[in-house]
């Protein structure tokens, strides 16, 4: 039922046009015939050039060109005919609109100028000269409106087609990025605490047997941080559902958790310190998560990779942006650090506010991250 309903619909809507158009071609034609005494009168031939007007117009949608050009000539021969003026043009301007809103500008023109040329031509060859010149001019004058005002509306469908496009590409514009930040997020809220976890795990494994009291710290850590990230990773995925099914929330991560990352960072055997200058006052949500996922990913960077034993946070407010800068302590080394996926997606916050980011070496060979970011 459901696969036969729309083919049945669209077949109704092709013949309704044809349809109601042929009713009105046929009765106006005959009506018009009895105002116009001098024509020709109507008879079964009328009717056949009016019908192939007007039943052609089921065709408009397949093929619109052949649709126009049978109009032309059964609209042709019904005025060289001498029947009645009446609706029997209205075939033709419709198939005039659908070629020229459908793309066929050229055989639009072309119609309009057979249709006109073949009447004027067809005239003086039967010599019939009961139009004047001034009539003559008045039915050019209407073709040419009637080609304007198609053109008209092919141009407010190309406009109304590049803005449904442009808002389509704004949309997947919009999705992509959005995918882009759940992916960062994810990356992010992984590798913290992960790398936290493997830390952790390292130490107990390392205690278990030498000094078994000592590794409950370690796995007391491991839980919370197993915790937190699956809450973390709820709260993220959360906003991929497409259900109405409640799923736990965490408030958007920003620095009012520093404190937080900090003491867990410190737990894993990394000694962080925060030092803040300014004033701290709130910011936009997208900066302010921004600024923690850029400490965090430092911090997580720090712990994986740099053999350090302390780090330390500066957060500098000031008028224009806001500054974080991330330094370890890790082994002296020379030269650019190498920048993996960590330090690219880092970067990629930034820019994506208008920021930057560098990463450098201190003074002591360890790694500097420093981030500005736009307020």
């Amino acid at each position: 039922m459901s696969t036969t309903e729309p083919t049945v619909r669209s077949r109704a809507k092709r013949v309704a046009l044809p349809a109601f158009m042929s009713i009105v071609a046929v009765v106006g034609s005959f009506g018009a015939a009895r105002g116009q005494a001098e024509r020709t009168d109507p008879d079964w031939f009328m009717v056949v050039l009016v019908l192939i007007g007007s039943v052609s117009l089921y065709w408009l949608r397949t093929r619109p060109v052949l649709v126009l050009w049978a109009t032309v000539g059964s609209t042709l021969v019904y005025m060289l005919m001498q029947y009645a003026y009446g609706p029997v043009i209205f075939s033709f301007v419709i198939a005039v609109f659908s070629a020229v809103r459908t793309g066929h500008r050229a055989a639009g023109w072309t119609a309009i100028a057979a249709l006109y040329g073949g009447h004027v031509v067809g005239r003086i060859i039967l010599g019939i000269n009961e139009d004047g010149v001034m009539q003559i001019l008045l039915i050019a004058g209407w073709f040419i409106v009637l080609g304007i005002v198609a053109e008209l509306f092919h141009v407010q469908r190309e406009r109304a087609n590049a803005a449904a496009q442009t808002r389509k590409e704004e949309e997947l514009r919009k999705a992509g990025e959005e995918r882009l930040r759940i992916a960062q997020e994810l990356h992010d809220v992984v590798a913290h605490h992960i790398s936290l976890i493997n830390v952790q795990a390292s130490t107990a494994l390392h205690l278990v047997d030498r000094q078994p009291e000592q590794a409950a710290p370690a796995l007391s850590a491991i839980k919370d941080a197993s915790k937190e990230a699956l809450v973390e990773l709820r709260s993220i995925v959360g906003i991929l559902r497409s259900s109405d099914e409640s799923a736990p929330r965490q408030p958007v991560a920003g620095l009012d958790r520093l404190d937080h990352l900090i003491s867990r960072t410190s737990r894993a055997g990394l000694e962080v310190h925060a030092i803040v200058h300014g004033d701290p006052r709130p910011l936009p949500t997208g900066l302010d998560r921004a600024a923690f996922r850029i400490i965090q990913e430092s911090l997580t960077n720090i712990v994986r990779h740099a053999k350090a034993t302390a780090a330390t946070v500066r957060i500098q407010y000031g008028e224009q942006a806001l500054v974080l800068q991330v330094d370890d302590d890790g082994e002296s080394l020379t030269g650019p650090p190498k920048e993996g996926n960590g330090i690219i997606g880092m970067r990629e916050r930034a820019t994506a506010l208008g920021g930057s980011l560098t990463a450098t070496r201190t003074s002591t060979g360890g790694l500097r991250i420093t981030a500005q970011l736009p307020l």
